[in-house]
């Protein structure tokens, strides 16, 4: 997919708008420190290089903007199209800050050397376990693998007890994925960090000979609930929105989580950071303040793409089991790499 030029979002926020949300910033959970920061801003711009969801980094840059008067261009794609496109711009790219729905693309950028330190004050907000140890980048959100089965078609009770066991060939098409998405990707990245590369090698062998390929999550999704197969591997936010709508992909299904820090139970970090050649380092440290500050963690909390808040110690939608219940493996989310996983899954025939 082509880089697209999203709509952009010009919002100049009159002083009286900014005197009323300045006066209600501790009531309505603003991060005091941003709406202050509103005069010094205010005619500033951003470019955002964005792979999360764009309904969910629309209302980021809806309310920033509201709050400061910077605007913001949003360029819209996939994590690793854009990521890609940064290394081949450098030095000249005209991105400000890069979002991300996984964290392999991050690692990929960072490890360029593209991104600058981000201000103690973001770091601060994101707990260990949601950022990465290079402080060159953060976690804004987070997904969780699940399995999404059907009770038609196999018990709870029959399911893997871990990602590890779709190897055996009593799984022969009986399980599906989408291998060639970015979020797949991130979790064989986190099984190669958790696993090595050999026995991720004989896994993704394994995967090539057993598993049913589907493009996409939502594709996966439906197949099982359509009884084509009994269970596919995906992240958890596609059959919570579905069943927050019409449940017409998802009424005949259900989830599992792992757990027991199993490759299966991986969390995966979606990314924020700042490219070192901005022009408006101010404007962008501030807008990764913002989204991992409460009001914007609190977007994720009430939004719709029901993905898991990760900063401020805000609390997910009441829809979704806590994150510390997932009891997920413990993994640093700079050592993903997107590059040696791609290697392994073509090497393995899946790509």
């Amino acid at each position: 997919m082509r880089i697209q030029p999203s709509t952009i979002v010009a919002v100049a926020a009159a002083t009286s708008v900014l005197v009323a949300l300045s006066g209600c910033a501790t009531s309505a959970g603003t991060t005091p420190s941003t709406s202050a920061a509103g005069d010094s801003l205010a005619g500033s711009s951003l470019t955002v290089y964005n792979a999360q969801h764009e309904e969910l980094t629309q209302e980021w840059a809806d309310e920033f903007g509201a709050e400061t008067g910077v605007t913001i261009t949003l360029r819209n794609g996939s994590d690793s199209e854009l990521g890609n496109q940064i290394i081949a711009e450098g030095a000249a790219s005209p991105a400000d800050v890069f979002l991300t729905e996984n964290s392999p693309a991050m690692s990929l950028v960072d490890n360029a050397g593209l991104f600058t330190d981000l201000d103690a004050d973001v770091l601060d907000q994101v707990p260990d376990a949601y950022k990465p140890s290079t402080g060159t980048w953060t976690g804004i959100a987070a997904r969780s693998t699940v399995v999404v089965y059907n009770p038609a078609l196999i018990t709870e009770a029959e399911l893997p007890a871990s990602l590890e066991d779709l190897a055996d060939p009593a799984w022969k098409g009986r399980w599906a994925a989408s291998p060639s998405g970015a979020d797949f990707q991130a979790i064989v990245s986190a099984m190669l960090e958790l696993k090595g590369a050999d026995a991720t090698s004989e896994w993704l062998t394994a995967m090539k000979a057993n598993s049913v390929e589907y493009k996409g999550n939502s594709t996966v999704m439906k197949a099982v609930n359509a009884g084509e197969i009994p269970l596919g591997v995906i992240y958890h936010y596609y059959w919570y929105i579905d069943q927050a709508g019409t449940k017409e992909n998802s009424a005949n299904t259900a989830l599992h989580y792992f757990k027991n820090e199993d490759p299966g139970a991986f969390v995966s970090v979606s990314g924020g950071g700042v490219l070192a050649s901005s022009k408006n380092q101010a404007a962008a440290q501030a807008f990764l303040k913002f989204i991992t500050g409460k009001t914007g963690q609190g977007i994720l909390q009430t939004g719709t793409s029901f993905e898991y808040p990760v900063a401020s110690d805000v609390t997910p939608n009441p829809a979704l089991p806590a994150l510390d219940t997932l009891d997920a493996p413990l993994v640093d989310p700079a050592t993903l790499n997107s590059t040696k996983v791609t290697d392994l899954m073509t090497e393995a025939g899946i790509l």
